[in-house]
């Protein structure tokens, strides 16, 4: 089983050849091929870390789709003085299929 540690959109996700992850937004079109930096590469029993090794390591993923992910709400209220404020946020996301380890 080959699987690799990529750094992608601020976090670090395990991926393998065929998933499917959400990372913070891409640009690009759907369609598009990205490479995500490798931090750890697992082949087997060989793991490879360090920083010249993984330089030779490719991690390509084909950009699926944009969305944006659920509403968060943000309430601030202060006791006895009448303030309160609402804001929303929604965060663009972005659907990468990992198309190969190499």
């Amino acid at each position: 089983m080959v699987y690799a540690i990529v750094r992608a959109g601020g976090r670090q996700e395990k991926v393998s050849v065929g998933d499917t992850i959400v990372i913070n937004r891409v640009a690009g079109e759907a369609g598009d091929s990205v490479e995500l930096a490798p931090v750890l590469l697992v082949d087997g029993d060989k793991i490879t870390s360090t920083q010249a090794d993984l330089g030779k390591v490719k991690v390509t993923a084909e950009k699926v789709e944009d969305l944006r992910g659920p509403k968060i709400r943000i309430l601030k209220y202060k006791n006895k003085t009448g303030y309160k404020k609402r804001q929303g946020h929604r965060q663009e996301l972005t659907r990468l299929k990992i198309t190969g380890i190499a």
